[in-house]
């Protein structure tokens, strides 16, 4: 008996790791983030209320885990392919693909109506969107041309958005936010979006850079180029680091954020400008490896220098 409760336990523990390997939980909670503190940075939300914050954070998770489920669930014969993949639960055979889609329909159906009930439609909205835009448009486009990485890009930034959105209720860029005697553009919500969006593409071209033998075996095509890790490959990174520095002045120029932040902002944008330039000049894994833990840094340093620096 006392085995029989071990072994349940095990398989409890096993199980609810599957589900935290399904959701992509650490890449989750880092898009999640952004997504909190994109709502928090938002110039009507006055004070923390941290029963929204929860609510907002788990809605997320449940989005953005639904969205990573029926990825891993439609890719199960090409994540079984590569070695990076091939130990999730579902390209391993621990888990069917049904079990994860039923999965992935619970927790994106609760997910929206959580942002639905508590926040509002627009947000709700976005949250659908992004749900279909990056598991059945971006998944597949990722064997038929690298413009995968542009179109992924959209559901990958929208976090920072549909945070925004969940505190603001507006998605147009030309909509008004009033807070008391003073007037904010809601622009400055898609310059968050648009940071989000550029920091993706020196992000995951370093990761594809390093793992480009096995994106190729499984039949990803995820760099610029077709000849794999190329000049043109670490060009692109460059262009996209330069396009980031005007929209991280954005912010300030909204009157969103402050100067600090700015600064902050710019050094960051410097760093990785700087990391990708080296890329180019090396051209070895040890350069896209310094691109690629640059970006993780990245984030956090920014989105918490903007809400350190709120106006």
């Amino acid at each position: 008996m006392i085995v029989n409760t071990e072994q349940s336990s095990f398989s409890l523990v096993t199980k609810i790791k599957d589900y935290f390997l399904l959701t992509k939980f650490t890449l989750s909670f880092t898009v999640v983030f952004t997504c909190v503190l994109c709502y928090l940075i938002a110039p009507n939300i006055v004070e923390f209320n941290w029963l929204y914050i929860i609510l907002l954070f788990v809605a997320g998770l449940l989005i953005t885990g639904s969205a990573n489920a029926i990825n891993q669930a439609s890719e199960k014969e090409t994540d079984a392919i590569m070695m990076r993949t091939a130990k999730r639960p579902v390209a391993s055979g621990r888990m069917s693909p049904n079990e994860a889609y039923t999965f992935a329909s619970i927790a994106g159906v609760t997910g929206i109506l959580l942002m639905y009930i508590f926040f509002n439609p627009a947000s709700a909205l976005l949250s659908a969107f992004s749900i279909f835009l990056y598991a059945w448009v971006y998944t597949p486009l990722k064997k038929v041309s690298s413009i995968a990485v542009l179109v992924g890009a959209f559901p990958g930034a929208l976090p920072c958005l549909i945070g925004w959105v969940a505190a603001t209720g507006m998605i147009s860029p030309l909509g008004i936010i009033n807070v008391g005697d003073e007037k904010y553009s809601n622009a400055a919500g898609w310059a968050l979006f648009g940071i989000q969006f550029l920091w993706q593409f020196p992000h995951f071209w370093a990761i594809a850079w390093l793992a480009f033998k096995d994106y190729a075996k499984a039949g990803f095509k995820l760099l610029p180029s077709d000849a794999g890790p190329t000049k043109f490959s670490a060009l692109q990174s460059i262009l996209y680091s330069i396009v980031l520095l005007p929209v991280g002045v954005l912010p300030y120029y909204y009157n969103i954020t402050g100067s600090i932040s700015l600064w902050i902002v710019l050094a960051a944008n410097l760093f990785l400008l700087i990391q990708c330039i080296r890329l180019y000049i090396e051209m070895n894994p040890a350069a896209a490896r310094r691109v690629m833990f640059s970006s993780y840094i990245y984030l956090p340093i920014v989105y918490l220098a903007f809400l350190a620096d709120k106006m």
